[in-house]
């Protein structure tokens, strides 16, 4: 890892609906490929496209799958596969509307000889070391499933 502090840049681009533009807004980083987002359908969007709320929600699910690896490989865990759900909740609270709480449920296949409570601390150790739901204000909970393969 390199030192911190980190920098990440995305741009966001939109052209005036005046001009025609179907209100996409296009979203860039240095090296990765361009995507698009929407409004989602909550909000009047179309629905159809990736939001600010799905790509939160996304980042969450995607930090959780990654820190297990991370954790998994120092912890000398073998499995199998993880699925990972997250549900954001969006809430109005004291005349602001946010992320009110994530449930985080991840489903872990390992083997028949694995030691289950050594898998329940790793997957919670994952949930502790995300860093972006560190950087929410929203709870987190985690339902972790071990499955024997």
């Amino acid at each position: 890892m390199q030192a911190l502090p980190h920098h990440y840049q995305v741009v966001a681009t939109v052209e005036s609906a005046a001009a025609g533009s179907t209100n996409d807004v296009s979203l860039s980083s240095k090296g990765l490929e361009t995507i698009i987002s929407a409004p989602p359908a909550e909000f009047g969007g179309p629905g159809d496209k990736w939001s600010p709320e799905s790509l939160l929600v996304a980042a969450i699910a995607d930090c959780f799958v990654l820190s297990f690896r991370a954790v998994a490989s120092a912890s000398g865990l073998t499995w199998l596969a993880l699925r990972c759900e997250v549900e954001g909740v969006l809430a109005r609270e004291d005349r602001v509307t946010r992320f009110t709480g994530f449930t985080v449920n991840a489903r872990l296949t390992v083997g028949p000889d694995i030691d289950e409570a050594q898998v329940l601390r790793i997957l919670e150790k994952a949930e502790h070391s995300c860093l972006v739901t560190n950087s929410l204000s929203g709870t987190t909970e985690l339902k972790a499933t071990v499955v024997r393969a």
